[in-house]
């Protein structure tokens, strides 16, 4: 009687290495490179949470994304974001119709619903419209003249934005940007990729990649390996490692590091701590474990604090990055002994 429930556990965790592997293999048969992106983008959507992609343009993000799309059979809408872009471009509106002699107005639902939603450039839009998605981020749903509509599950937000053209740009906010669960950074092809991607692109291979589960079940199917993930185990040791990681970035905190309280102004909020938790659980079912490592953590410890930690002026002033602060952070950390 015993063995029937580990023999259930193990079946579970092998179904989700298949799914998230067979993803990562079709996502990657359309897009050359960028494997650790295409992993992170899997993982925000399994955790339940939402991603920020940073890169200049022309690398394919939109692609990517559209590919993830297609490749678990879920919905996918595009929002280019602009700064003449309204709150109800996203959202929707409600629209007068006329129905057997009758007026009455009628919610015509924006792109915001939708499984997957890519806003494109999202710090092109201004503040009214980008505060327009956080209810949707936070609590998947939106509110249009006093009635509340539920988005679908699964619901995940992906976002990119332009780093080096930033004139006619609005920063995102530290209420939205603490509201992503990653923020990942897309490098420029290596030549050897370069040169596959023009063989992709120019030529007559064009490839597709194979859905995973048909649109119906989809959903379902998805939200089932998220209840998996939150059912990995984490030791009151790994959980005490999150904890001394939060308070190390945070200022004025009795565990700051020293490059904390030189560089920083403020340190993550407890999402950051959720988020290496819940992305160390994905890390930890990818290597066939019911529970988390040391080594599950440390993994997702930039691409989670990355961009919850603002930095001084001093910081901006010696090109001190977030990325090396929290580099100077894990080496100055001693994990707790179990």
């Amino acid at each position: 009687m015993g063995a029937a429930p580990q023999a259930s556990a193990d079946q579970r965790v092998a179904e989700f290495r298949r799914v998230f592997q067979r993803a990562e293999q079709e996502v990657a048969r359309v897009i050359v490179g960028h494997q650790d992106v295409i992993r992170k983008l899997l993982t925000a959507l399994f955790c339940g949470g939402h991603i920020l992609i940073e890169g200049v343009p022309g690398l394919g993000k939109t692609l990517m994304c559209k590919t993830a799309a297609d490749t678990l059979g879920l919905t996918f809408k595009r929002i280019q974001f602009t700064p003449d872009l309204m709150p109800s471009d996203i959202i929707g509106t409600q629209v007068l119709t006329e129905h057997d002699g009758k007026r009455e107005f009628q919610f015509k639902p924006g792109p915001i619903f939708a499984h997957m939603v890519l806003g494109d450039e999202v710090n092109r839009a201004t503040p009214k419209t980008q505060s327009a998605v956080l209810e949707a981020m936070e609590e998947r749903q939106v509110t249009v003249f006093g009635v509340t509509y539920h988005l679908e599950p699964p619901y995940i937000v992906l976002a990119t934005q332009n780093p080096i053209e930033l004139e006619g740009t609005y920063p995102l906010p530290e209420a939205q940007m603490d509201r992503f669960l990653f923020k990942v950074i897309m490098n420029p092809p290596k030549p050897d990729e370069l040169r596959e991607i023009l063989n992709r692109t120019t030529g007559s291979d064009r490839r597709k990649a194979e859905p995973i589960f048909k649109p119906q079940e989809a959903p379902a199917a998805i939200e089932a390996l998220k209840e998996l993930v939150r059912d990995v185990m984490v030791a009151e040791p790994l959980e005490r490692y999150v904890i001394g990681i939060i308070s190390a970035c945070t200022p004025g905190s009795p565990g700051a590091v020293p490059e904390v309280s030189q560089y920083l102004r403020f340190g993550p909020s407890p999402r950051g701590a959720q988020a290496i938790i819940l992305c160390s659980k994905v890390n930890a079912l990818l290597a066939g474990r019911v529970s988390v490592s040391y080594e599950d953590i440390d993994d997702a410890i930039v691409p989670c604090l990355r961009h919850r930690l603002l930095r001084n002026f001093q910081a901006e002033a010696e090109n001190v990055t977030t990325e090396s602060i929290l580099e100077q952070v894990q080496k100055r950390l001693k994990r707790p002994r179990a």
